[in-house]
């Protein structure tokens, strides 16, 4: 889709005509700095390019589509995480990866992709955690659920050790 680009208005004489007389990188090479001088006036300002970012979408399991929402991960995992020592930024980290996983795909993504990849993440983080998110997500009935389910995070054993006749 192609959308014609308009000229920036001078912030003191709103007229759209002036040149850049300057432009460097900003913010760490993720914007450019554009130093501009107004044709009609000659007053000097600045403006910023950013890139804006493509709108990432969960498709809810009723078909239903919304914005990603990094908050819903944190608050996820802030509650799987109660009264354990986990600490909260290490929660903002782990959201941001999760995000970034689905970014990386390059579609929308399921709400079902969202919580696998938060499961998969809280894992490393804290098994108690691990294990409280997941008896939500996957809707545990009895403890059977919860001892597979512990079975299936123990299972990571050391291998065993060959012996040398």
């Amino acid at each position: 889709m192609l959308t014609s680009l308009r000229q920036v208005k001078c912030p003191f004489c709103a007229i759209d005509d002036d040149r850049v007389v300057d432009t460097r990188p900003a913010e760490d090479g993720v914007a450019v700095r554009r130093r501009r001088e107004c044709a009609a006036c000659g007053q000097r300002y600045t403006t910023f390019e950013r890139i804006e970012e493509v709108g990432l979408y969960i498709v809810k399991r009723s078909g239903e589509r919304e914005p990603f929402d990094r908050d819903k991960i944190v608050r996820g995992v802030t509650s799987a995480c109660k009264n354990r020592p986990v600490d909260t930024d290490a929660l903002a980290l782990l959201a941001m990866s999760v995000e970034e996983q689905m970014r990386l795909l390059g579609r929308d993504v399921t709400s079902e992709e969202v919580g696998l990849a938060t499961l998969e993440a809280l894992r490393h983080v804290d098994d108690v955690a691990y294990v409280r998110f997941a008896s939500v997500y996957k809707g545990f009935e009895g403890t059977d659920d919860f001892a597979r389910e512990i079975r299936m995070l123990v299972k990571a054993t050391a291998p065993k050790s060959k012996t040398v006749q």
